[in-house]
């Protein structure tokens, strides 16, 4: 007889809400993915700087994304688990579950002016103090402040209890169970900066600052654990527990079965985020990294994590894709970046949406430089992933230079991890060895672990190391020399730019 919660017919449902689409995957007791279903929805740009969803076709994405997945097997799902975009922060009907306006997503830089207010105001030492993280436009409370100054009729919902505010693991749950619970998880709570690291609460004095009320904000739970049930008249006829919870970096470390102080792995998706798993105390960063809640257990105890985050780096294979029209799907850019030996000098700095670590400036702009009348868009598409291989040294030096973490290879995955030309620079760039894992969706793999570790599917961590496959080892080979000093010195050139 197995562990409570474990028979041959019984799956994981796992639901991954990316930036760009929402993954469904149904996952066995052996940690094997047997199905798969994907939709994307629209991402918009109102403005220079502005990005926003629609919260509804996100639930739809959902739905669409879960029915494929479940109806490719005969499967009982016995839990159901979310990861889900962080700092992305969302206002919605606490009765009628629709959305009260656009989702300001982690990618917009709109509150740029009010995190100069702030540091100017002295308050940027006691932020970082308190949260580990930055006054940046990436995260959450930035934002709400900003609907507080500029959206009067739904801050005006807010302050009368109609409208809940929550990241989009809460505005899921909320749906799913049909307005039952309104949480989050330690992981998104982390990623707000109102979350407190020494108390593991929201803490008041944030609050205060950045004029959110508590009672408007979820509760938080831990990571796995039972926390309701699917309402089956909501969610395509499943009344099973959300038992699974977890922001998309931190999942993908579950699914990449880093539960040990120092194991890591960078993730490609829309950006590249690097988590080292740092212990059960939180190590505070001074200067471009992240000190984030890596897991918290149902005991209440808490693991962290340092973070690199860079914010754009599959999103430029996008760029290429929808903005430029030289290729027609992301997986092309691999083919066209071989079809020339190097970037022919184009050095690409994707900034699209401004630079995270170690830079962390919301004002640059995104600058290609070094074309010339032979400059092709294969070499632009070369560039791109050089750019991205640059990006994530930049993050492993920030973690070995502040961090004092030397990794002696990088676990990666991601959906842009699937490019054997970007993992085979990255070692080169890197001098150390890519290892790819064999289930590039390692975020919803994370979220379906989360959930069978809490309705016990699997008894311990330790069980799910050894599920843990790769699909190939990448060994550095020859790179430029000056590669990193040009990318460098375009890095420089892209700053400020918003303030010229």
């Amino acid at each position: 007889m197995g562990p409570p919660g474990r028979s041959a017919d019984s799956a994981i449902l796992a639901i991954d809400a990316g930036t760009s689409g929402v993954t469904a995957l149904v996952v066995t007791a052996a940690g094997l993915v047997v199905a798969q279903g994907y939709a994307q929805f629209p991402q918009y740009f109102p403005a220079d700087g502005h990005v926003e969803h629609e919260l509804g076709e996100i639930w739809a994405a959902t739905l669409a994304a879960t029915r494929t997945a479940l109806t490719a097997v005969d499967l009982r799902i016995s839990a159901i688990g979310i990861a889900n975009q962080r700092e992305t922060i969302c206002f919605w009907d606490r009765e009628t579950l629709g959305s009260a306006r656009r989702a300001i997503v982690w990618q917009d830089r709109r509150t740029s002016a009010i995190c100069e207010q702030l540091r100017g105001a002295g308050h940027a030492s006691k932020v970082t103090e308190l949260t580990g993280l930055r006054l940046d436009p990436y995260f959450s409370a930035t934002k709400i402040a900003w609907v507080r100054e500029n959206d009067e009729q739904t801050w005006s919902q807010v302050l009368n209890g109609r409208v809940a505010i929550g990241t989009v693991d809460s505005y899921l749950t909320a749906r799913i169970t049909r307005g039952l619970h309104h949480v989050t998880d330690a992981t998104n709570a982390s990623r707000t900066l109102l979350y407190n690291l020494t108390t593991g609460t929201w803490d008041p004095w944030l609050c205060e600052l950045f004029g959110v009320p508590i009672n408007a904000l979820p509760q938080i739970v831990s990571s796995y654990g039972v926390i309701g049930n699917s309402d089956p008249a909501s969610f395509v006829g499943l009344e099973v527990p959300i038992a699974g919870i977890a922001g998309d970096q931190q999942a993908a470390l579950v699914g990449q079965a880093g539960f040990t102080a120092g194991a890591a792995k960078c993730t490609y998706g829309t950006g590249s985020f690097l988590l080292v798993h740092t212990g059960t105390k939180p190590a505070i960063s001074t200067n471009g990294l992240l000190t984030t809640v890596a897991l918290q257990h149902p005991t209440g105890g808490r693991d962290f994590a340092l973070e690199g985050s860079v914010f754009v780096t599959g999103a430029a294979v996008q760029w290429l894709r929808d903005g430029l029209g030289i290729i027609d799907s992301a997986a092309e850019v691999e083919a066209l970046a071989r079809s020339v030996p190097d970037a022919g000098g184009v050095v690409f700095v994707p900034a699209l949406t401004g630079l995270g670590a170690p830079d962390w400036d919301p004002y640059a702009r995104g600058l290609i430089i070094g074309i010339t009348r032979a400059t092709t868009g294969a070499h632009l598409a070369r560039a791109t992933l050089d750019a991205i291989a640059y990006e994530v040294v930049d993050l492993v030096r920030l973690m070995r230079d502040e961090g004092g973490v030397n990794l002696s290879s990088l676990a990666v995955d991601g959906g842009a991890a699937a490019n054997s030309l970007l993992c085979q620079l990255q070692a080169d760039a890197l001098g150390i060895p890519v290892d790819r894992s064999a289930q590039l969706e390692t975020t919803g793999l994370g979220a379906a672990f989360l959930a069978g570790l809490g309705t016990g599917m699997w008894t311990s961590t330790e069980e799910l190391i050894s599920t843990r496959r790769s699909s190939g080892i990448f060994t550095p080979g020859e790179a430029d020399p000056r590669g990193h000093e040009r990318w460098r010195a375009a890095v420089k050139r892209s700053t400020a730019w918003a303030t010229t």
